[in-house]
């Protein structure tokens, strides 16, 4: 039988005869009690608005994309074209040309990146679900869909052919500039459709077919810039890679949504860690009552512990007493805490207690991690407060009447 923690049980279920010592442990458990869910409940909100900001972007992400790695662009042989075909992995997969442009329309022009897709796109990436107005672009035509962000800035309407719009590229070449009409290769457009993503994307992409981008930059038949994937459902990422690099060779760097959002996804983790740490200085406030109630507790007991040490318990054993006393306490708190978080995140999710918007609960999303972070961290700084009022112990204060 484990005496001092035998002991520890029937110290954190029995009462004091001092009311105020009473007051000080209840103070101590319901501050556990109260950190413990408001770190889950903010770790929680965290995570659910980082999952609402991600699925923003994902819409127009692909499972896998190969950039060129080295240079602008690159050649996609048939041969090559070919061999993508028949790996297993993909589903389907669609050639992209980017690059940098020169936007005009009336008096009024903006920097955009415009994105030449072909026709499997739309399969790849679910790009019709982000449409706000009008339609999708047609292949082998001078459509193109632009941002919200762009299509305000430059006072764009839907098929408005009164209105043309002119993208601009620089020309390449060397030596000094004569004309701005041998400075530049341009192209005529006419706007087909609005797409609303996020701010950013928003304000940076145009759509355009391959055939117009290609011939805006004077490019090849075969030469992209980029090749975006679609994975087969339940297919390995890493395998998938390694499948598609062997067809491609070393020309490509092949990357996973969370390589093409890394600056998004550093930024979020950083903010997630900036989060649980100011959350966990506020728990070990919290815990200075644990240690407050634990070395009350001591000098409520002396009489107690003095008989215990004369019967021959050890100053080791007394220490592990109240070491196991602050655990429990720190445990059973952490516990009830994440019970009591966990009912409120799920109100949440189930009836919108909190809005963003009229139309828009605040999102929450609960991770196992989450439960397992708050519990270990609880349980850490309630070891340690433990540790730290279990030390105030010394055989001086034993022997002291």
């Amino acid at each position: 039988m484990n005496f001092p923690l035998y002991i520890a049980k029937r110290y954190v279920r029995s009462k004091s005869s001092n009311n105020a010592i009473n007051f000080i442990t209840i103070i101590a458990v319901i501050g556990v009690i109260l950190g413990a869910a408001s770190l889950f409940i903010v770790l929680s909100g965290f995570a659910g608005l980082k999952d609402f900001t991600l699925q923003f972007s994902s819409v127009v992400d692909p499972d896998l994309k190969a950039v060129t790695a080295k240079g602008k662009s690159f050649i996609l042989t048939e041969n090559e074209a070919a061999k993508l075909n028949k790996l297993d992995d993909i589903a389907v997969f669609s050639k992209i040309v980017e690059e940098r442009t020169f936007i005009a329309s009336g008096d009024k022009n903006v920097l955009a990146t415009v994105k030449g897709v072909d026709e499997q796109f739309q399969n790849v990436v679910n790009i019709n679900s982000v449409i706000d107005r009008g339609q999708w672009l047609e292949q082998k035509s001078r459509q193109i869909v632009v941002g919200w962000g762009i299509s305000n800035n430059l006072s764009l309407g839907i098929l408005d052919f009164t209105k043309p719009i002119n993208i601009y590229v620089p020309k390449p070449g060397n030596g000094p500039i004569t004309s701005t009409n041998n400075a530049f290769n341009s192209v005529q457009t006419i706007c087909t459709g609005v797409f609303f993503i996020n701010e950013k994307l928003n304000d940076t992409y145009v759509f355009s077919s391959i055939d117009l981008a290609q011939n805006l930059l004077n490019y090849q038949p075969n030469q992209i810039t980029a090749i975006e994937f679609k994975l087969k459902e339940g297919r390995d990422e890493t395998l998938a890679k390694q499948h598609i690099q062997s067809v491609l060779g070393s020309k490509v760097v092949l990357k996973n949504r969370a390589q093409l959002n890394d600056a998004l996804y550093k930024m979020l983790n950083t903010e997630y860690l900036a989060v649980y740490l100011i959350f966990t200085l506020v728990l070990i406030i919290a815990f200075f009552n644990v240690i407050g109630s634990l070395i009350m507790m001591m000098l409520d007991k002396k009489r107690s512990l003095n008989t215990l040490f004369n019967i021959g318990v050890t100053v080791r054993d007394i220490r592990r007493i109240f070491f196991y006393q602050g655990s429990l306490m720190s445990i059973i708190g952490g516990l009830i805490g994440i019970v009591v978080s966990l009912i409120i995140v799920m109100l949440q999710k189930t009836f919108s207690l909190v809005m963003i918007t009229p139309t828009l609960s605040y999102p929450v999303t609960i991770l196992p991690e989450n439960v397992f972070i708050v519990f270990i961290t609880i349980s850490v700084l309630g070891i340690i407060a433990s540790k730290i009022a279990s030390v105030r112990i010394t055989k001086s204060l034993l022997e002291a009447h």
